[in-house]
């Protein structure tokens, strides 16, 4: 189950990154400009590089390739022992998700815009979440397995 759950966000992950996050306006009369993670990146390209480039690993490469890494992992083509590298993968992406979070605490506190919450924001925190509990769940197994005397390492690919 959980090797279908984690193939799962490998398809969830890039429709949460065009999914709208929330929705933006300077005044409620004028509508509402609906943000994702890619037109945000696309806005940050073009006015800050180094901070486009920190969003792209957080939101984009951290989450996918902790989620490729453990599916690796769960079919054995990528050793136990790289769990502890995933973790930490997957939580430099629940950094991403403070950020948006803080970023609408931000702009509702000022009161100069209006900001609404749009579903791709519950999709995307919902694919970092479930990705952690993934990991974590891999860990435990991997723990267990330990304890009772049993190697569940896969053993090291040889390169022919």
């Amino acid at each position: 189950m959980a090797r279908i759950l984690n193939l799962l966000l490998l398809v969830l992950f890039p429709v949460a990154w065009f999914a709208p996050l929330l929705r933006a306006g300077l005044l409620p009369l004028f509508g509402l400009s609906e943000i994702s993670v890619i037109s945000g990146l696309q806005s940050l390209w073009g006015s800050d590089v180094f901070l486009a480039l920190l969003v792209t690993f957080f939101a984009l490469f951290a989450p996918y390739v902790k989620t490729l890494g453990l599916a690796l992992v769960q079919f054995h083509l990528l050793d136990r022992r790289a769990l502890p590298v995933l973790t930490v993968l997957g939580k430099l992406a629940m950094a991403d998700i403070f950020l948006i979070a803080l970023y609408i605490v931000l702009a509702k506190g000022i009161g100069l815009g209006t900001v609404e919450v749009a579903w791709g924001l519950y999709l995307f925190t919902g694919c970092i979440l479930a990705s952690l509990g993934l990991s974590l769940a891999e860990k435990r197994q991997r723990l267990s397995g330990k304890k009772n005397g049993d190697d569940t390492a896969s053993p090291p690919l040889s390169v022919s």
